[in-house]
């Protein structure tokens, strides 16, 4: 089954999805949303099928029916018909999603690349960059966290660099972060948590308690 992990916890959840199916086995589990002629890309179409279907699933586990995904001006995604915050990340041949009832979510999972290393110097603060060094699976978490802060902050005003920090850690299988979304003088401390795995890295948001 190409459900990989689904974790409920209180109006919370988040999973995992491996496609393993034809676009067309995927289509045909997806009633609800129409995917633009313009997507052309067999693989992004997969993608963007199976997101639709992994939300269908959890919506199934949290007994709530499921009618859908619509955006809003910024691209940020929303059930239709529920006030649920919604966040969705993908990178062939996994789509990870993440629901929460009461707070702004964000999730988000990555391959390790050699691309990371050299898109460094503009997407990390100094100080991350000296914790992070040679390290990519360092620099996939640093990344993954912060395209994580992204979509807990809803829109697309933010320099990964200068908005977006993440304090140093210590690598482990899986543990927390502490993410700070940072825009003018304000300041918004964001939990996150991230796990490795074989062949990516996968971050998201927690419940923050302020």
């Amino acid at each position: 089954m190409p459900l990989e992990k689904i974790v409920l916890d209180h109006g919370r959840a988040w999973a995992l999805w491996r496609i393993l199916e034809s676009e067309e086995a995927l289509a045909a589990q997806n009633p609800w949303d129409i995917l633009s002629p313009t997507v052309t890309n067999p693989q992004k179409r997969r993608e963007w099928l199976a997101g639709r279907v992994l939300v269908k699933h959890i919506m199934h586990e949290l007994g709530l029916p499921f009618s859908g995904i619509t955006k809003d001006e910024f691209g940020k995604p929303f059930l239709k018909g529920y006030s649920f915050h919604l966040s969705l990340s993908h990178s062939f041949p996994y789509v990870a999603a993440l629901l929460d009832k009461s707070q702004s979510a964000g999730i988000d999972l990555e391959q390790p690349k050699e691309k990371l290393l050299k898109i460094a110097p503009r997407v990390l603060h100094v100080d991350e960059a000296a914790d992070a060094g040679a390290d990519i699976i360092k620099h996939c978490i640093y990344w993954c966290a912060k395209e994580a802060l992204v979509k807990v902050h809803g829109k697309k005003d933010l320099t990964f660099a200068k908005n977006l920090m993440v304090s140093s850690f210590s690598m482990k299988d899986e543990g927390d972060l502490l993410g700070r979304i940072i825009v003018d003088d304000r300041e918004q401390v964001v939990p996150l948590y991230y796990m490795r795995y074989p062949n990516f890295v996968l971050v998201f948001s927690k419940r923050s308690t302020s």
